[in-house]
């Protein structure tokens, strides 16, 4: 596996260099790894897509009391630069594929800054000590198969499908399924025949969503002792314009997640440590913001917290096209 090790001025420069050049191209995008298993929102694409975009991950070797999580001895900081591509196949009705790539400097200084010195002084919380810190280029490419097919209604959305994860963390070969933006009035008229006027109304502002997970697990340069496999189930509610009528080159949407899975890490004694996360998402026209936290947990060690900022260039494209 390649695991490149950078002085701390250098991988602070590319850090900074690829935020700058992010930031400067600029919605929705399947998540890198190791996202998931953070508690990012981890629903696979529903159209096509060709994001790009910056995740961090932070995982942290102590809690505030200086506790540590289990026997990895080192603190982590994540900043993949990512790229995300999700075609769907005419000749394949409902059938999709995805390949994500995230790739980045693992350094401490970004995630500890915004954990220590911006979220933690503002909610008055004692900061998260520092010992030996991760220092390295580290990488994550995963692929999707995913078939769509309706099962309220005639939208598409009910989802199953295969994947793959690896990279220098860990790898992950998994199963997934799940129903994405359900719609009550659907779920209502499939099983009574009829809905009432006031559930359309609502249904055309309010989804719910729901997915389970299954892996089994391989460590990596960076995680070279994890659990064997993850069970992972995520439920989510989303607010936001879903009439026909809409105007696609300025949808929006905020979705609330919640998400409980058995573990990538263990303990001490080798048990899976269960982490529950809770997630929130906006999403306006082709831009993306989304962050996620073990504050569900009442803990602040391990997988701690993440974020992401993505853009979607084929939205994008379309926007400036219709503007033009």
């Amino acid at each position: 596996m390649l695991v490149l090790e950078l002085p701390m001025p250098i991988s602070r420069i590319l850090l900074v260099s690829l935020w700058l050049s992010l930031l400067a191209a600029s919605a929705w995008a399947e998540t890198p790894a190791p996202s998931v298993h953070w508690g990012a929102i981890a629903y696979p694409d529903q159209e096509r897509t060709l994001a790009t975009g910056l995740t961090l991950n932070r995982f942290t070797q102590y809690d505030g009391a200086g506790k540590q999580y289990n026997d990895i001895n080192q603190t982590m900081g994540f900043n993949f630069a990512s790229v995300s591509w999700t075609e769907r196949w005419q000749q394949l009705p409902g059938w999709q594929t995805n390949l994500t790539l995230g790739i980045g400097p693992t350094d401490d200084g970004l995630t500890r800054f915004l954990q220590n010195d911006v979220i933690h002084k503002l909610r008055g919380f004692a900061p998260v000590p520092v010992g030996a810190k991760r220092e390295a280029l580290d990488y994550m490419v995963s692929g999707t198969l995913t078939k769509w097919t309706p099962v309220f209604g005639q939208r598409e959305d009910g989802f199953a499908g295969l994947g793959v994860a690896m990279g220098s963390l860990y790898q992950e070969p998994y199963a997934q399924a799940g129903l994405r933006r359900v719609a009550l009035s659907d779920v209502f008229h499939s099983a009574t025949g009829e809905t009432s006027s006031a559930l359309r109304t609502f249904s055309n502002w309010v989804r719910f969503s729901a997915m389970g997970r299954y892996g089994r697990l391989y460590g990596g340069s960076a995680f070279p002792v994890i659990a064997p496999q993850s069970y992972l189930g995520q439920f989510s509610i989303s607010a936001g314009d879903y009439r026909a009528s809409r105007n696609e080159s300025d949808t929006w949407e905020l979705e609330l997640a919640f998400t409980v899975d058995s573990g990538l890490f263990v303990d001490r004694k080798g048990d899976a440590l269960e982490e529950r996360f809770v997630s929130i998402a906006f999403r306006y026209s082709f831009v993306t913001f989304e962050t996620w936290n073990d504050l569900i947990n009442q803990k602040d060690y391990g997988p701690t917290y993440g974020g992401r900022l993505t853009i979607d260039l084929l939205r994008l494209y379309d926007k400036w096209k219709c503007d033009a």
